[in-house]
């Protein structure tokens, strides 16, 4: 018997994957991208998260150990070879780096013992999903059997999500916009480590949003004063005039994860009422 064709013509609209790819069909896309992980999110009780941005470039403390060593071996071999130099400053770097991985994990698995046992769902650790900080992070939370959630982003380079996530709450987003807004719906605070232009990206778009007053004002907690203050040169801003003083006090630097935890916790007993009532119009 021959084999009946499809009549391309008769796939419904929502089934038709090339169609919804269409420049058409970007708002729906859009739609989709925020409503998806909303809705996802709303079925899992996850009411407030705290979000931890950092480089998926720095390692954990044995791996950057491990390539430490392996980069020094190979370059005592071969003395004379300028890519082995190289590789081993960048070893050098991410080793020196490495104890922010540590924190991080520290500072997740602080927060979501406490929170999510104490509180149901609240004060979720939020990541960008890949590697690094955000790894770490995700880690944290697993190492307590606590909820975390992913907000993975394709890239050319493929960011694959680190395995330490709920498969249920990792989110796969093609839009950079859509995923900042996930980041910041539920956020009562935020964390930053040292890392690069995509972090820096992340940071400064937050410190607008509550410059401006289009979300509330929350925790903006920065790992390593030495880091954040030869990377970005605050006060100037002042000096210049091009921020008011006050808006220096957006930020708060922290060394340990527990620094960063009670800092937190004491911020929010200070103002109950935005912990219970206050809504991000992002």
């Amino acid at each position: 018997m021959e084999k009946t064709k499809v009549n391309p013509d008769a796939i419904k609209a929502y089934e038709d994957t090339d169609f919804l790819k269409t420049d058409a069909c970007r708002a729906i896309r859009l739609q989709l991208e925020f409503l998806r992980p909303d809705t996802i999110m709303a079925a899992h009780r996850i009411r407030s998260t705290i979000v931890l941005f950092g480089s998926a470039r720095i390692p954990a403390p044995d791996i950057a150990t491990a390539q430490l060593e392996n980069a020094a071996t190979q370059l005592a071999a071969n003395p004379d070879d300028p890519a082995l130099t190289a590789a081993l400053r960048t070893a050098e770097a991410r080793f020196k780096l490495s104890h922010y991985y540590q924190i991080a994990r520290e500072f997740a698995a602080i927060v979501s013992r406490v929170s999510q046992d104490a509180h149901g769902c609240e004060f979720v650790i939020t990541t960008g999903g890949g590697g690094g900080i955000m790894e770490a992070g995700n880690r944290g939370a697993y190492d307590v059997g606590a909820k975390s959630v992913g907000l993975n982003i394709s890239l050319p380079f493929e960011q694959r999500p680190n395995p330490y996530i709920p498969e249920n709450l990792t989110f796969h987003f093609h839009y950079f916009s859509i995923r900042k807004m996930h980041f910041l719906k539920r956020a009562k605070a935020l964390c930053c480590f040292p890392g690069g232009y995509g972090t820096m990206d992340e940071l400064f778009e937050c410190l607008t949003l509550i410059q401006t007053k289009k979300i509330p004002l929350m925790p903006v907690v920065l790992f390593g004063r030495e880091f954040w203050e030869k990377t970005v040169n605050w006060q100037n801003f002042a000096d210049m005039e091009l921020i008011c003083p006050e808006d220096l006090k957006l930020v708060h630097y922290c060394e340990t994860a527990q620094e960063a935890w009670d800092y937190i916790r004491e911020f929010w007993a200070a103002h109950p009422e935005a912990q219970r009532h206050g809504k991000h119009h992002v």
